[in-house]
């Protein structure tokens, strides 16, 4: 089945966050796609509001089978029914946890630059966020294991949350390297929230690892959370699942998802998660060879008009971590300038923490014609940039 990635979609005036915008920009940052979701999807939605009651709803054995089903058939991953937890989102589920299995006070550990809302999970719960910036030479981020220990070492760090694959910076970190991360957890009693949302979206061709599936010591210590929100556009729809292999630790979960009262699906939850996971591989294939052409496009565009910058990885997710360094001292400066002088909207780097100062984030998980769009502001957007700083202003 051939399916459209082409065709816009006028997303203006439907309450969209991404593009609550003024008229004349482009909005490249948060991530959510400007596709249409898969026709299986919208038909099960479809067929769900067809039937115009909407009561209280339950987990029916399909919604555990097809999460199953999807992690063994494409990532090796047996999950029992029993480990599975329903949760509306994976922030829900990270807010959760940091509030029932960690104390106030207690440092959570964040590999940066990360995805900023991280940092909210930890704070707003009266937490203390310990930054252990990734490493980056040469455009490659990688861990400073010698750093990480001492930072697991410290008796007051109890959780890490992981990024597996990691946004934004684009790594799939590999089995050895999760390995070692589980090993040193288990070591000094921190146990692993593994956000791992990003999963599907590899490259044609690669593949990620299950933190849980690595080893018995990463399933002991470890809460994974994963959803078809990211891969399949839903998230408006507040579907979700955790992972919970160890008995205890997935007690303490179901009581903390329960009492936050985030572990009851809504009217289309289930079945739209469920349509995802059964049917929407095929979508999901094409969406992942488009997504790639994009992503070269503007990796090549700007290796031959904008070699001031650097695209970092292509491996995962359609954000595009693009590194200014060369343009910019503080690339915040120059995201804001962007967006006044051609409408381009991108995210800053330094939200993200660690080194993100010198990137900017890019979402190109939209129409060919707006990705060439947003190229082309970017390239106006650097030049006009580079001769304000060259005449002071």
């Amino acid at each position: 089945m051939n399916y459209d990635f082409d065709t816009k979609i006028d997303r203006r005036n439907s309450n969209s966050l991404k593009w609550d915008v003024l008229e004349n920009e482009l909005p490249m940052w948060v991530a959510d796609m400007d596709f249409l979701a898969a026709p299986e999807i919208r038909e099960a939605i479809s067929a769900r509001a067809e039937h115009g009651v909407f009561g209280y709803n339950i987990l029916p054995d399909a919604w555990y089978e097809a999460y199953q089903h999807w992690w063994q058939k494409y990532h090796g991953f047996r999950i029992e029914k029993n480990w599975l937890i329903f949760c509306t989102g994976v922030i829900p589920a990270i807010s959760s946890a940091v509030r029932k299995l960690t104390t106030p006070g207690e440092k959570v550990l964040i590999q940066t630059p990360v995805y900023n809302i991280f940092f909210n999970s930890v704070i707003n719960n009266g937490r203390r966020v310990l930054e252990s910036p990734l490493c980056y030479d040469n455009g490659e981020y990688f861990i400073d294991f010698g750093q990480l220990e001492k930072d697991f070492a410290d008796p007051q760090t109890t959780m890490m949350i992981l990024c597996n694959p990691h946004n934004p910076v684009g790594k799939i970190w590999d089995k050895e390297t999760l390995a070692k991360i589980g090993e040193l957890c288990a070591r000094h009693h921190v146990t692993v929230l593994s956000d791992e949302i990003h999963c599907d979206l590899t490259a044609p061709g690669l593949e990620y690892t299950p933190f849980a599936s690595v080893s018995e010591t990463c399933r002991k210590i470890s809460v994974t959370t994963i959803a078809p929100t990211k891969t399949f556009n839903l998230a408006g729809l507040q579907t979700a699942a955790v992972v919970v292999p160890d008995e205890v630790l997935r007690h303490k979960m179901w009581r903390a998802l329960n009492t936050d009262e985030v572990a009851e699906p809504n009217a289309f939850a289930v079945d739209a998660a469920v349509a995802a996971f059964t049917k929407g591989r095929p979508w999901l294939d094409a969406l992942r060879e488009y997504l790639q052409e994009n992503k070269e496009f503007v990796r090549q565009y700007i290796e031959k008009e904008l070699p001031q910058l650097s695209v970092v990885s292509l491996d995962v997710t359609y954000l595009l971590w693009i590194d200014c360094s060369k343009i910019a001292g503080s690339a915040s400066k120059f995201v804001h300038f962007l967006r006044k002088k051609t409408g381009l909207y991108l995210s800053e780097g330094k939200i993200y923490g660690g080194n993100g100062e010198q990137f900017v984030r890019m979402n190109i998980a939209c129409p060919r014609e707006l990705v060439k769009d947003g190229t082309e502001r970017l390239k106006q957007g650097v030049h006009q940039y580079q001769q304000a700083v060259q005449d002071g202003k």
